[in-house]
């Protein structure tokens, strides 16, 4: 399995959505950066990216600011421009069918209905790029899938989401040093997130 070499964070870039659930991807990676201590900047591509030096290779960050449907365009320019393939990628995203605060790393898939992987696989041509899926749950009171997506955890699914970003951003950083298949072993194994809903 090769190494990865691009981290890709989804969400949405108004502060209306930072503290949303389908902002996850962009939190883990901003706790990935920090403690890399790395900086993420606009320029060139329709994100925020920055580049840090782990394990002697360079990896690439990024949080598209095209909005969640439209992910794919910021990741497809960035892979291009460094010439990485997809399978040297991984994207961190919220996962509806995961109980609130459960990881899980794959190495491949289709999106399962996940509109920014979706257009991922649209703009890349390939769905062969590795994933950290956080759940965030089901609606409970009746919420409309759109719309649960970008509201705030409920009140109880607070502190479970911010333990499991936490855990999130450490399992990246173990993918990036002992790689897919050790991080799997030990995440998809573990990561039974107690406290988290069901």
């Amino acid at each position: 399995m090769e190494e990865i070499v691009a981290v890709v964070g989804l969400g949405n870039p108004s502060r209306n959505y930072a503290a949303s659930r389908h902002n996850v991807g962009f939190r883990v990676l901003d706790r990935l950066v920090q403690s890399f201590a790395a900086t993420l900047e606009e320029r060139k591509f329709p994100g925020r990216w920055g580049v840090s030096t782990i394990t002697g290779r360079k990896v690439f960050f990024l949080q598209p600011l095209t909005y969640m449907n439209r992910s794919g365009e910021a990741v497809g320019q960035m892979l291009r421009y460094f010439k990485i393939p997809p399978s040297q990628l991984i994207v961190i995203h919220d996962d509806l069918d995961l109980p609130v605060g459960r990881l899980r790393l794959a190495v491949k898939g289709g999106a399962g209905g996940h509109r920014g992987i979706a257009s991922i696989i649209e703009h890349l041509e390939d769905q062969n790029f590795a994933r950290l899926k956080v759940g965030i749950g089901r609606p409970l009171h009746g919420e409309p899938v759109e719309a649960y997506v970008l509201q705030l955890p409920y009140p109880d699914q607070v502190r479970v989401l911010a333990e499991a970003e936490a855990r999130g951003a450490e399992a990246i950083r173990t993918v990036l040093a002992e790689g897919m298949v050790q991080a799997m072993n030990h995440f998809n194994r573990n990561d039974a997130s107690p406290g988290a809903s069901p």
